[in-house]
């Protein structure tokens, strides 16, 4: 399956669209298909790294 990853802190370039392995579900466990995703604005702070632990 394709997923869009982030390897290291930076601007929407470091974004990679990568082929990872289908997860499997376990006992008890289901597999959902996501077909569209929001960012939040907080969600690209992380990814600059511009985002403090509290």
């Amino acid at each position: 399956m394709k997923a869009v990853r982030v390897h290291e802190f930076g601007g929407p370039e470091v974004l990679r669209l990568e082929e990872v392995p289908t997860p499997h579900p376990g006992p008890g466990q289901v597999l959902v298909r996501i077909c569209g995703v929001g960012v939040n604005p907080v969600e690209t702070y992380i990814r600059a790294g511009k985002y403090a632990r509290l």
